[in-house]
């Protein structure tokens, strides 16, 4: 056996030539003692099938050589490169049955020779043609069954599905990853006692503890890319009670091409936990919209800038500009968005006739604070599409800088509006937060300042400039998660600055692939708010975090809470008090179509005494002017807004026009919350 796989090891086209040809010389004639009753009548069709044997192969041949069945790498043959060897057995089968119809109405052949050889003989050529390949892996892959190493982690793979197939695929075809997967888990009861990639589907999720010990398995790997969070943390929580290592691959929104790989396993994290259905976004119309265009971001190499670069580079737009003005975050995004570029180019070049240009990507350091600066960028590479992420959103930071917030997120927004209003931009998107409802803090305030500007620019341009309004992102800077980790990794505690404190969380990737489809809807003028979900307790995420990191809260890691931070809010709400919010097409985005209707009057007036506040360096006349241009606002040095109080996930209710609105109320918002005591 060592001797036949290392003749298979190397074997190349020109032997499988030779093959082919030895195939097609023998296939007419055993297709004809196949045909015959008596074996004794062969020498009555000798002259014809010698005259068949010769020409079937000089058709198949020339057949399979031009459409390039030599240049395969046929240890790595599947079901496609079957598929394929199908198909060009089909077109000899066809060609051969013509040549043959010929020499008989010409005599050539003998009167009776039976008509259904061509059939016959293109029948066992496919069979022989595809076995001789399909034999090469087959052997590979059972001999490295049989020298698996005794030392490799027998795992468990929760999901029988295609993300599944592939884990264990390449598991399977692999053994440098050390992983050897021995059964599948699926809560599809039709999928149990049945088998994928020749392993066993021993049940469901519930039953991990008495898989892992029939097994023997020492990790499960959770293939569930489309799973809620709820599943993810059941599955996590039997996983630990079972006394294995649960890994996971991404979810979709992570997977955009919707391809697996076992490079892509990692250990659990908090998005997987917090995780929701996918979403629906509909990359058709986001590829009309983008497509071929000049798109300009700002704060390209913050968390949100630089996964709507990502995620906006996949709709190849003619030219993507990376603005922002920290040089360090703009060359990492600048170098990745390259090696996409050139990933892309490398699969386009394999396309026939693919003549679509290579989108251009242009890194520009830019500071929003200073206009003639913006002003030169955008008339210099004249965007058609902006998405404004650029922005100072730590509210403890801006509580104590208030200057800074009006300079950045108010007189930047101000500076990137004139000068898109000036080269004629056709679409204007800002990343706004759910801090700008009602807002407690500075941060808050400028968001909704800034907001303000979006919808008098849409008034005065009548473009679709607009604002698309969400809460926190995991794994964001500045996220309260990277700070658990860190404390977490320091040895504790974990700091939190009430027991009450909730907020509305949403993945980095789902927030931008809304951000995208919230651009497509907006006609000009509106808010479009982002449906967050069920909103989580900080002291459940801190839990976890810790849970999730091997350890254990009052044990391994203590719980202490701190007070509340200057501008702070219990919870994060999404509506504005007067604004009308009624559901789009999209079921997980909302709009406020009247937004603009709120401007007030001396808007103008307002930001240039902002302007002249900061100017001065006046923190107390900055907070002063925004409580005068935005009355819900409350700066407050401790925030009690909101205790007692939980949030509400999105309701929409009945307009008597039959569409449907949603409204926020104070009633709406009260709830009594189960305080929790410090650990």
């Amino acid at each position: 056996m060592g001797s036949y796989i290392s003749f298979l090891l190397q074997i190349r086209n020109r032997h499988f030539l030779v093959l082919d040809l030895l195939v097609c010389l023998l296939t007419p004639a055993l297709a004809l003692a196949l045909r015959i009753d008596n074996p004794w009548d062969l020498p009555h069709y000798l002259t014809s099938l010698l005259l068949v044997m010769l020409l079937f192969p000089a058709i198949k041949l020339p057949v399979f050589y031009s459409a390039g069945l030599y240049r395969r790498l046929w240890r790595y043959a599947g079901i496609d490169d079957l598929i394929y060897i199908a198909l060009l057995c089909l077109v000899g089968l066809g060609l051969q049955t013509l040549v043959f119809l010929f020499l008989r109405s010409v005599g050539w052949l003998a009167p009776d020779f039976p008509r259904s050889l061509p059939v016959l003989d293109g029948m066992l050529a496919l069979l022989a043609v595809g076995a001789i390949r399909l034999s090469v892996p087959v052997s590979l892959r059972a001999r490295q069954r049989r020298t698996r190493r005794t030392t490799d982690t027998q795992v468990v793979i929760v999901g029988a599905g295609s993300a599944g197939a592939m884990i264990a695929r390449e598991l399977l075809t692999n053994p440098a990853h050390g992983l050897r997967p021995v059964a599948f888990l699926d809560d599809d009861p039709a999928k149990r006692g049945n088998r994928l990639c020749n392993l066993p589907v021993l049940g469901t999720c519930a039953e991990i503890a008495d898989v892992v010990l029939q097994t023997g398995a020492d990790q499960v790997i959770i293939a569930l890319p489309t799973a809620p969070g709820r599943v993810i943390r059941e599955i996590v929580s039997r996983c630990e009670a079972a006394g294995v290592q649960p890994k996971i691959i991404p979810g979709l929104a992570e997977l955009l091409d919707g391809k697996v790989s076992v490079k892509q396993l990692r250990d659990v994290a908090i998005e997987d936990l917090l995780r929701r259905e996918p979403i629906q976004t509909d990359v058709t119309l986001v590829g009309d919209l983008i497509r071929g265009k000049r798109v300009l971001v700002t704060g390209s190499g913050g968390s949100i800038g630089s996964e709507l670069c990502r995620q906006i580079l996949r709709f190849d737009p003619e030219t993507l500009i990376l603005m922002g003005h920290g040089e360090n975050s703009i060359f990492e995004i600048y170098n990745e968005l390259l090696c996409l570029v050139d990933s892309h180019v490398s699969l386009r070049q394999v396309k026939v006739g693919f003549d679509r240009p290579i989108t251009q990507i242009i890194p520009v350091i830019a500071d929003i604070r200073f206009a003639d600066r913006v002003m030169l960028v955008l008339a210099e590479y004249r965007p058609e599409i902006v998405f404004h992420a650029a922005a100072h959103k730590h509210v403890p930071l801006m509580e104590a800088n208030p200057v800074e917030a009006i300079t950045n997120n108010v007189l930047g927004t101000q500076n990137l509006l004139a000068a898109a209003a000036a080269v004629n931009v056709e679409r204007f998107v800002m990343i706004s937060s759910d801090k700008a409802v009602n807002p407690t803090s500075v941060m808050g305030a400028s968001k909704r300042a800034a907001e303000l500007l979006v919808h008098q620019a849409a008034q005065q341009s009548g473009r679709p400039y607009m604002a698309v309004r969400f809460g926190n992102v995991l794994g964001s800077r500045g996220s309260v998660v990277l700070t658990f980790r860190q404390q977490i990794a320091a040895g504790g505690p974990v700091t939190i600055t009430h027991p009450d404190m909730a907020r509305f969380f949403m993945t980095i990737p789902e927030a931008v692939q809304l951000v995208l489809q919230a651009a497509v809807l907006g006609q000009g003028g509106e808010v479009f708010m982002l449906d967050m979900g069920e909103p989580l307790k900080i002291v459940d995420l801190a839990r976890d975090l810790i849970q999730l990191s091997g350890l254990e809260v009052g044990r391994d890691i203590d719980i202490v809470f701190s007070g509340m931070r200057p501008g702070e809010k219990l919870y994060e709400e999404l509506f504005v008090p007067g604004e009308c919010y009624a559901p789009t097409r999209h079921d997980k985005i909302f709009i406020a179509a009247s937004a603009s209707n709120f401007l007030p009057p001396d808007l103008d007036q307002s930001v240039v005494t902002l302007a002249l506040a900061a100017a001065h360096s006046d923190g107390g006349a900055v907070v002063h002017e925004l409580q005068a241009l935005i009355p819900e606002f409350r700066a407050v040095g401790h925030s009690t807004q909101g205790i007692g109080k939980t949030p509400v996930p999105l309701q929409l209710l009945p307009l008597a026009d039959g569409t449907g609105s949603v409204h926020s109320s104070e009633n709406s918002l009260r709830g009594s919350v189960t305080k929790v005591s410090a650990v």
